[in-house]
């Protein structure tokens, strides 16, 4: 493990050296800031009240939608399993919600909501497909000799979901959260920077764009990057308290 991750760290470094003398080469700021530059900017942005509120406001509506998805694609997938017309009926209004792009997800909703929490309601309908598709697939492959047996022995649809139904969702829930995370962030962010709510990463994102300061640019973008890094560490810990 230890090697491992050493080995990360060598390769990390050796990007961000690739990624400076690039900078050195191309020698212009607007169009390609180093690593240096990103890291005096993220140092200047960070000693501002601003920039932990806006890292603070959009962390929560972005946590808050993925939260909010998660729990109705799990809800319904149950649901849709339990009752195979149900599992018809909702089927169009999944697809199409997993089909429509987020840019339109975006504008609509603008008209909809406003820019506040604009990408709390793009995040959950962009991870509810995800959670609602692999809950479904999990729950699918339970072992039916043992809900065969549950029902012999007149279990508790509580205690079918605990000890039958949770056990073979594990692996399914474990890959849903990862890959909906980084999507959470990455459409959250998106339609911040659409919307531009105020106090958030990407109305600042936007401002960057706006005054062409790349350093800047590439500041709040590692931050976002590092949120998403931290926010799926702390959902796979979650998930594997709960689900153990």
């Amino acid at each position: 493990m230890k090697a491992d991750r050493f080995r990360k760290i060598i390769f990390i470094v050796a990007w961000l050296v690739i990624w400076q003398v690039i900078s050195l080469i191309v020698n212009n700021k607007i169009l390609l800031a180093g690593p240096y530059e990103t890291g005096k900017a993220l140092i200047a942005l960070s000693v501002t009240g601003s920039f932990w509120i806006s890292i603070a406001l959009t962390s929560l509506r972005i946590l808050s939608g993925f939260i909010a998805g998660s729990a109705i694609g799990i809800i319904l997938a149950y649901i849709s399993c339990r009752i195979k017309i149900f599992e018809e009926f909702i089927s169009p209004v999944v697809s199409v919600i997993k089909s429509i792009p987020v840019a339109s997800f975006v504008i609509l909703l603008l008209i909809w909501f406003g820019a506040p929490l604009l990408s709390l309601f793009v995040t959950a309908l962009v991870v509810f497909p995800m959670m609602y598709i692999n809950t479904l697939e999990g729950l699918r492959s339970t072992d039916t000799k043992l809900l065969e047996m549950a029902r012999i022995f007149r279990m508790r649809d509580s205690k079918i979901a605990l000890y039958i139904y949770l056990p073979s969702l594990k692996p399914f829930l474990a890959g849903a959260f990862k890959l909906s995370c980084g999507m959470a962030w990455k459409s959250g962010i998106a339609a911040e920077v659409i919307a531009r709510p105020l106090n958030s990463v990407g109305n600042n994102i936007y401002l960057s764009k706006v005054y062409i300061d790349t350093a800047d640019l590439f500041a709040w973008t590692a931050m976002a990057v590092l949120l998403a890094f931290l926010c799926e560490k702390l959902i796979a810990l979650a998930a594997r308290r709960v689900l153990k």
